[in-house]
């Protein structure tokens, strides 16, 4: 007789990532084609629309870092981990200028990807300083080792925020400061979400991102299916279709005329 094993019922780490991506594709059609039309003198009866579903694009952000963090438990290589989020950051930058600002490259505000990158390398040195004090320092006294260690994360920490902000990212150091509150708190589920969704409120302001969390609440540690080209190459890929899109509705408009 055959004994079926019970699994806890929840999302796995690939439905979190669709559900973050139909999110930010809500978010970013309002925020880079319907306010074209707004700026046009078109359809602004839908304004409550276009709050709406920069509302529902708060919860992209929040599963974006919580599987950041949750990334670090399972790659192979974190370096190479990094390196990924660089390169996207990178390659998606264009896509990201098009879209929202229509040049082809503006340095005034960068895309998401940078704020993961300097995200993750802060958490990458401070386990590197976590795991190697020990050995840098063997013969310093316990309470000194312990609050040397503890300034250098604090200073790592500021460091990664300071890059954040010096490069104008989006959410800036702000985004940063939250992904670290998700990768402080990795130990303890409740209180990850938690203080997770009061860093999100009190520092970003963004207390309708509370559907995020009920989500992670259902996460259950499940990888699901695995399509990394699919993962990455969305974000570019949907700013590109977004702008061209907007390109589209301006020629209609003129031809109008």
């Amino acid at each position: 007789m055959e004994t079926k094993i019970k699994t806890a019922p929840g999302l796995s780490n690939s439905t979190l990532k669709v559900i973050a991506m139909i999110s930010m594709l809500i978010d970013h059609i309002a925020a880079a084609v319907m306010v074209r039309l707004f700026l046009a003198g078109q359809y602004r009866q839908y304004i409550p629309v276009y709050t709406a579903m920069r509302s529902i694009g708060r919860i992209a952000f929040v599963i974006y870092c919580f599987m950041l963090v949750e990334g670090m438990k399972y790659t192979r290589n974190k370096w190479k981990y990094l390196a990924r989020l660089g390169i996207f950051a990178l390659v998606s930058e264009i896509p990201f200028d098009l879209a929202f600002q229509s040049q082809i490259l503006e340095l005034g505000y960068q895309n998401v990807f940078f704020t993961l990158f300097f995200g993750l390398l802060s958490i990458i040195l401070i386990e590197e300083v976590e795991n190697k004090w020990g050995v840098w320092f063997p013969d310093m006294p316990p309470v000194a080792a312990e609050t040397l260690l503890r300034l250098s994360v604090l200073g790592i920490a500021a460091m990664g925020m300071g890059f954040a902000y010096l490069f104008r990212t989006d959410y800036s150091w702000m985004g940063v400061v939250c992904i670290l509150v998700f990768y402080f708190t990795r130990s303890r589920k409740w209180l990850q979400l938690v203080l997770g969704y009061l860093a999100f409120g009190m520092i970003l302001w963004e207390w309708e991102a509370l559907p995020a969390f009920l989500l992670l609440a259902l996460y259950r540690g499940k990888k699901g299916f695995s399509c990394k080209a699919l993962f990455y190459g969305f974000y570019p890929i949907h700013l590109i279709l977004l702008y061209l899109t907007c390109v589209i509705l301006q020629i209609a408009q003129y031809s109008a005329l």
